[in-house]
C-alpha cells in the first residue's frame, strides 16, 4: 500500500463544517434509527450570528436538541478545532474537512431548551425529579406523580373550603361562644377516660369504687406479684430507692406499710399494681404479648391491653398504642388508686412527676375527677423545694368546671 497523504478540503458544503455529535445522556447504539435536522440563522449579514446553527435529532421516545451558541455551548468549540478525515484505502488519499461537535441534550416537557435554564434552575428537587419521570419514568411512576398532584389540589380545595365553613361558624356563633364551647368540651373529653363515678355516693370509698379499679380476679391474681413488697425489708427499700426500681410514690408508701398483716397485704397489692400502671404508661406501641414481663399475672396484663391501648394500623399490621388520651386514663386509675391506698388525700405532684406529665394535665384530670386541690409541702427527700398540690376527694363533690385552658385561649384571642 502506497504511503498515505492528506489534502485539506474546507467545509464539505458552503459555511457548513461536517457535523460531530455527542449525547450527554448515554451512547448512539443504532445511528440509522436517528434523523437529525440543521436549523441556521436567518441572519446571513450579522457577524456574529451567521454562524449559529441549532441540531435536532429524533428517536421514537425522545428529541435531543444541541447547538453551537449560548452559556450551554461546550466551552471547548472556542478553543479548539475540530476536523473530519475521510480515506481512501486503495489509493491512500485522505481529504480533511473542517467539523464541528454538538453536545446533544434530551428535550425534557416544557420545551426546556437552554436558553430557558434560568427558569429550570429556579424550580425545586422535587420539581426536576417530577420532570424526569414524565420524560423517563415508568407508567407505575407517572400514575403515582399524577395521582399525587390531583391530591395536592384536592386539598388546596379542601383547606378553602374549611377556612370559608370556619370563617362562617365565627362570624354566626362569636369568638367568645366558641372558646366557652371548646373549654367545656376540654372537660367532656378527659370525663370520657376516668372511672366510673357515682355522684351520689354517701362516702368517698363509694365515689370511685375499688370494685371498678380492680376486679375481685384481677385483685386476687396480685397476691403472688405483690408477695415481694408484703415481706420487703427497710434495707430492700433503700437499695430500691437507689436503683430506682419503682416509682417514688410506691418507694414512699414501702416505708409505711401497716403491720396487719391483713391491711398490709392489700396496700402491697395496690402498690404492686399502681406501679405496674405507672410503667406501662411509659410505653409507646405494644410490641410483645406480655410487656410487663412474666411475673406480671395474664389477667392483668390483658387488662393493660383491653383497657388502656388502643388499636392502630401500621405497615399491614394491627398495634396496640397507648395514645396521649390513653396515657390520660392511665392517669386517671392511678389517681383513683391512690386516693384508695391514702384515705383520699394524696400528693398529685409526685404522681405527675411519676406518670412525666406537665402540672396543667394533671390538674386538669385531679378537677374532672371532682378533687379538692390545695398547695403542700412536698414529702421529705422527694423535691421539698417544689411546690406539691394535694388532691382531697371529700362529700359534697365540687361542681364541675371548665379546664384552666379557658384562661389561656382567652389571652391569645
Amino acid at each position: 500500500m502506497a504511503a498515505a497523504t492528506w489534502r485539506y478540503r474546507g467545509d464539505p458544503e458552503a459555511e457548513q463544517p461536517a457535523v460531530l455529535v455527542q449525547f450527554s445522556n448515554g451512547r448512539l447504539r443504532r445511528s440509522d434509527s436517528m434523523r437529525f435536522t440543521v436549523y441556521r440563522n436567518k441572519d446571513t449579514a450579522h457577524p456574529g450570528k451567521k454562524h449559529r446553527r441549532i441540531l435536532v435529532s429524533e428517536t421514537e421516545r425522545l428529541s435531543y436538541v444541541g447547538n453551537n451558541f449560548g452559556s450551554g455551548v461546550m466551552k471547548c468549540n472556542s478553543l479548539c478545532r475540530y476536523f473530519v478525515g475521510v480515506l481512501d484505502k486503495e489509493s491512500g488519499q485522505m481529504e480533511v474537512y473542517n467539523a464541528e461537535i454538538f453536545n446533544m441534550q434530551p428535550l425534557l416537557s416544557g420545551n426546556l431548551i437552554p436558553d430557558d435554564t434560568r427558569d429550570y434552575q429556579t424550580k425545586s428537587y422535587r420539581e426536576k425529579m417530577d420532570l424526569c419521570i414524565e420524560a423517563f419514568g415508568t407508567s407505575k411512576q407517572k400514575r403515582a406523580l399524577n395521582s399525587r398532584r390531583m391530591n395536592a389540589v384536592g386539598n388546596d380545595i379542601l383547606n378553602t373550603a374549611v377556612t370559608k365553613a370556619a370563617a362562617n361558624i365565627i362570624d354566626a356563633k362569636g369568638v367568645t361562644a366558641l372558646i366557652q364551647d371548646v373549654a367545656q368540651d376540654d372537660v367532656q373529653n378527659v370525663s370520657i377516660f376516668l372511672p366510673p363515678c357515682n355522684e351520689d355516693a354517701d362516702k368517698p370509698e363509694e365515689v370511685y369504687k375499688f370494685a371498678d379499679i380492680l376486679s375481685p380476679a384481677e385483685y386476687e391474681a396480685l397476691r403472688v406479684p405483690a408477695a415481694v413488697f408484703v415481706n420487703i425489708t427497710p434495707e430492700e427499700i433503700t437499695k430500691k430507692t437507689e436503683d430506682k426500681s419503682h416509682c417514688s410514690f410506691v418507694l414512699e408508701e414501702l416505708k409505711f406499710l401497716p403491720a396487719d398483716e391483713k391491711s398490709r397485704d392489700h396496700k402491697a397489692r395496690c402498690l404492686w399494681f399502681l406501679d405496674t400502671l405507672i410503667k406501662f404508661s411509659y410505653l409507646k406501641v405494644i410490641k410483645k404479648k406480655h410487656p410487663m414481663g412474666p411475673e406480671c399475672p395474664h389477667i392483668i396484663s390483658r387488662k393493660l391491653m383491653k383497657n388502656f391501648t388502643s388499636l392502630t394500623y401500621n405497615n399491614g399490621s394491627v398495634q396496640n398504642l397507648i395514645s396521649a388520651s390513653m396515657k390520660a386514663k392511665i392517669t386517671a386509675y392511678v389517681i383513683a388508686l391512690a386516693l384508695h391506698i391514702n384515705n383520699f388525700q394524696t400528693d398529685l405532684t409526685v404522681l405527675q412527676n411519676d406518670m412525666k406529665l406537665q402540672e396543667s394535665r394533671m390538674m386538669d384530670i385531679a378537677k374532672a375527677m371532682r378533687l379538692k386541690i390545695s398547695k403542700a409541702k412536698g414529702l421529705p427527700g422527694l423535691e421539698s423545694d417544689q411546690n406539691h398540690k394535694l388532691g382531697t376527694l371529700s362529700l359534697p363533690l365540687p361542681v364541675q368546671k371548665a379546664s384552666g385552658n379557658q384562661r389561656k385561649r382567652k389571652k391569645m384571642s
